[in-house]
């Protein structure tokens, strides 16, 4: 198995040092070396199987480009095929399948990538051997009135009105479609996205409830007396509902599936249903070697992208009464939203977490339970449930995430931290731009966002298998950056893998430390009824945007204080000891509650027991002043009521304090004021401009993550809150590393950096005094040089066809060179001589006005770096730079104008099935209805502007 690896330090004496130095103050010296790259630590990506028209050679050309990119592993996920292939299909988890999956593990074990492997094809999971009684389930209702001495003269029943959606272009009346969905061929063609069949509905209760002037008084159960949909029964005296509830069909189907994956959903709330789908995969690997096998993976609940929603499973009635020690039979008219208002929200919140519950343990547990059985895990997208998510995420092996916000993306990474998991992964880099246009620089942004959220386990969305014979730009995904050989940014996309690769290392070093838990606040929304029905769903883009926690979360993020997210059945787990709060083996300064109204009694008492045990609570705005939910509510509003009583607070200033025990309970509107009565201290370079995360070694030093987002560069001394005396910077896009200046003022120990716009920075840190060599920092020595000779423009790779080479003196974008440039998209080489330098220096800055999209320096073919995005600026060693030498920059630009260039000659190469390729922005929608580039005019290409050799001196 590819399992989890271990961090191997070749600097371990460096952490002998500091351990030792903490008792002495003798000067140790020590240099400074990256950790050893492993698999893990680099960056993977979703390697889509179309059609899985895969075969053995061009398998191996595929993982071996990917190994030599600096790729560290794939995810297989296997979708829909491409037009004119279809004689090269094979079908999901046949025989063939499996031989192709277990050659490409054999093959990725030989070139040391990992390999992990979606459990659907396509999502959510379901597929062909999924019948209407294994699939997802909605429930719909009928409701009547009488009065005393009147009998039903309707028939009690209801017709499911048929439906059907396609992800595919092609219109088709609900008629046409056949019964069973399997009669309907070919099923890449339908491209199904959801189906339902006109049919009587089966019958799950009926109910009379008695009206009374405050809600229902009297239930009784009539579902006995319904005898084919006539109700033989006469109303008693007073006025009477009637509710009855029926089982329909959801019919969403696997979105995007390719061959043999074609089919219904699973009914995710049933452990039968997820049992009755694993088996497929238990049969079709019976007897293989899946040992290389990591982990498998679930790509988000999307159930619901659909019309209605799946709200119900057949045994639904029965989980809720173990679930809730209720019989939810006796408040339909609540369930219906036709209650009181207090019972409605009673009941609705009970229901949602009855559906989080099944989800957990029907779906995540069962699933999760199944991997472990064979030595595997699971990577799970839990995002989108109708659930607790933070409960879900911890309940997989390594929870993924998506999306561009940092707080909610922080969803996560706040699972796995409170719950002791190493690993956290992210789909990175979904629909970055519009197709073609994404750059490597954007792609760093992108996951620069991922890091700072407190993942470290980059996916990129991601890359698709493809033929080496297939006509350029071969085979694609609808929803991605296109991470594939074919793209032009392929030249330079090792700089990026290195570069995430390099900050991993230590990111998945150490444990997390972060000050605050943060409380997932989740009753008060689930007591709320929805817009489209009866369910809550989390998406991942504004997971916590619903929740009063996302003003604390954006508070603490923006002012540099580090936290997590933590939910109710976490939180139980939490214990003080000490000086600090523990859980996941992590520790935690302080807990705030964001303003919430209603809040579970056994939540609130352990929050209050947690203080009696020396921790300081934090409310903001306001105490809860209800619990949720029917389920034992008088006796849990009895227990909250009486903990709320026994907190006297007094006033100090702007908060309220109440001692409890031997801690105390902090309540304020004024977030600054709250976290200071907890000691809790903010990072001061997020004031700076700066963006960090932190973790902890066992020895008590750190690693930090700094980014600076600002377009000004940064130079000057920074504080961190850790105790040290050395410093060492790791640069990971660059790869240089030395000891930081570190001075001390005022007790503090600063530390000096530099960083340009949108640079990185490892800071790790050692309570001990180490010296080294010194990271360089460098200052101006002399005025910026011209380099303004001839260049020599050479195109190298790419297409359509290569242009003539020519020598240009002035550097603009090479499409204003005729339309054979205009159209070309790859790799030119420009070669200029260096110019005479007035001066010696031991370092030049090389400095490119503009870059169109990345470029590669060489100084007489020796490798300088990679610059992909502003400031496009590099240093050269002094010594490089002799009379004769040549300056080399390889460029790379998109490959939108060649695909521009197909798309107004007409040449097609848009042939996939399903969605054949959604436009990202309405501008670029075609008369199709689908993405095109036919009215794009030529992007920017190559170098632009002036470029200059800038002399540096070392300040020491």
């Amino acid at each position: 198995m590819f399992g989890l690896n271990k961090r191997i330090i070749k600097s371990a004496t460096v952490l002998l040092v500091a351990v030792s130095l903490c008792s002495c103050s003798e000067v140790q010296k020590s240099q400074v070396e990256w950790p050893t790259i492993t698999p893990e630590m680099k960056p993977w990506t979703r390697w889509w199987w179309m059609g899985s028209a895969v075969n053995e050679k061009d398998l191996n050309v595929a993982l071996e480009a990917y190994q030599k990119a600096g790729l560290g592993g794939v995810e297989i996920t296997p979708i829909y095929g491409v037009r004119g292939t279809e004689d090269q299909f094979v079908e999901y988890l046949s025989p063939e399948w499996v031989e192709h999956f277990t050659y490409t593990l054999r093959e990725a074990k030989r070139l040391g990538l990992g390999v992990d492997l979606a459990n659907a094809s396509g999502w959510p999971f379901g597929g062909p051997w999924i019948d209407e009684s294994k699939a997802s389930k909605n429930m719909s209702s009928k409701v009547y009135r009488l009065k005393g001495g009147q009998t039903l003269t309707d028939v009690i029943s209801y017709k499911q009105q048929p439906l059907v959606r396609m992800q595919s272009n092609r219109k088709l009346q609900t008629t046409d479609v056949k019964f069973p969905l399997s009669a309907n061929r070919p099923r890449q063609e339908y491209a199904f996205d959801q189906v339902r069949y006109e049919k009587e509905l089966p019958l799950l209760t009926v109910t009379a409830n008695r009206i009374s002037e405050n809600g229902f008084k009297e239930v009784i159960d009539l579902t006995d007396k319904v005898i084919k949909g006539k109700l033989a029964w006469t109303a008693p005296e007073g006025e009477w509902m009637i509710c009855a509830l029926f089982q329909g069909d959801h019919g969403k189907m696997v979105e995007r599936s390719g061959p043999g994956g074609e089919g219904l959903v699973i009914d995710h709330f049933s452990e039968d249903a997820l049992s009755t789908y694993l088996n497929k995969f238990d049969e079709a690997f019976k007897g293989k070697d899946l040992s290389y096998l990591r982990y498998y993976f679930n790509d988000s609940y999307e159930v619901d992208d659909a019309s209605g929603e799946s709200n119900w499973t057949p045994e639904f009635f029965a989980e809720f009464q173990k679930f809730q020690g209720y019989d939810l039979k006796e408040y339909l008219p609540a369930l219906l939203g036709l209650d009181t208002s207090e019972m409605n929200s009673r009941i609705l919140y009970d229901y949602r977490m009855t559906i989080s519950e099944l989800l957990l343990d029907k779906y995540t547990k069962s699933w999760q339970q199944w991997a472990a059985k064979q030595g595997k895990g699971i990577r799970n997208q839990a995002h989108g449930s109708p659930a607790n998510v933070l409960d879900l995420y911890a309940a997989s092996d390594v929870p993924e995430i998506e999306g561009n916000d940092i707080v909610n993306l922080k969803s996560a990474s706040s699972a796995a931290h409170v719950t002791g998991k190493k690993l956290v992964s992210s789909e990175t880099c979904t629909w970055l731009s519009e197709h073609f246009e994404s750059t490597l620089g954007m792609v760093k942004s992108n996951v620069d966002k991922f890091l700072l959220a407190g993942i470290n386990h980059i996916f990129y969305h991601g890359t698709a298998y493809s033929p080496q014979d297939a006509m350029w730009p071969g085979w694609l995904f609808y929803a991605a950056v296109h991470f594939t050989p074919a793209n032009s940014f392929w030249e330079d996309f090792g700089t990026i893998n290195r570069y995430v690769a390099r900050a991993q290392s230590f990111l998945q070093a150490g444990k997390p430390s972060n000050d605050i838990l943060l409380y997932f606040s989740i009753a008060d929304l689930w007591s709320v009824p929805g817009k489209r029905g009866l369910l809550s769903h989390f998406h991942s883009g504004h997971l916590f945007n619903e929740l009063s926690m996302k003003e604390c979360g954006d508070f603490f993020t923006e002012n540099g204080y580090s936290w997590d997210a933590i939910s109710d059945k976490q939180l139980l787990d939490v214990t003080y000891k000490k000086t600090a709060l523990s859980t996941g083996g992590n520790d935690y300064q302080t807990i705030i509650v964001p303003e919430t109204h209603l809040i579970p009694a056994e939540t609130f008492e352990k929050l209050i027991n947690l203080a009696n045990d020396g921790a300081t609570i934090l409310f903001h705005k306001i105490l809860p002043t209800g619990v949720p939910g029917l389920s034992d509510m008088e006796a849990a509003a009895k227990r909250l009521n009486s903990l709320k009583e026994q907190l006297l607070f007094t006033e100090q200033g702007n908060v309220q304090i109440a001692s409890y025990g031997k801690g105390k309970i902090v309540l304020s509107d004024d977030l600054f004021a709250l976290v200071d009565k907890a000691e809790v201290k903010p990072e001061k370079i997020v004031a700076s401009g700066l963006q960090c995360i932190r973790r902890i070694k066992d020895n008590g030093d750190f690693y930090y993550f700094i980014k600076n987002p600002a377009k000004e560069p940064f130079d000057g001394w920074i504080t961190l809150n850790a105790d040290y005396r050395s410093v060492a910077l790791y640069n990971p896009m660059s790869g240089v590393a030395g000891y930081a200046k570190v001075k001390k003022d005022k007790g503090k120990h600063e530390i000096y950096i530099q960083m340009k716009s949108d640079e990185s920075l490892i800071i790790e840190t050692f309570q001990g005094k180490v010296n080294g060599k010194i990271y360089p920092y460098y200052k101006e020595d002399g005025d910026p040089v011209s380099v303004k000779g001839d260049w020599t423009l050479t195109f190298v790779k790419g297409g359509p066809d290569l242009p003539v080479s020519k020598t240009v003196r002035q550097l603009e974008s090479w499409t204003a060179y005729g339309p054979e440039y205009e159209v070309f998209s790859g790799t030119a080489e420009y070669v200029t001589q260096i110019p005479t330098l007035p001066v010696q220096a031991s370092v030049w800055l090389l400095s490119v006005e503009e870059v169109h999209e990345s470029a590669s320096v060489y100084v007489d073919d020796t490798y300088i770096g990679t610059l992909i995005n502003a400031p496009y600026c590099i240093e050269i060693p002094g010594n490089l730079l002799k009379e004769d030498s040549k300056l080399k920059i390889r460029v790379s630009n998109l490959m939108a104008n060649r695909i521009a260039d197909l798309d107004k000659k007409g040449i097609e190469w848009r042939k996939f099935y399903n969605t054949n390729f959604n436009a990202r922005r309405k501008e670029n929608v075609g008369k199709d209805g689908k993405f095109s580039a036919e009215n794009w005019e030529s992007k920017q290409s190559g170098l632009c502007g002036a470029v200059t050799l800038t002399p540096l001196r070392l300040v020491q």
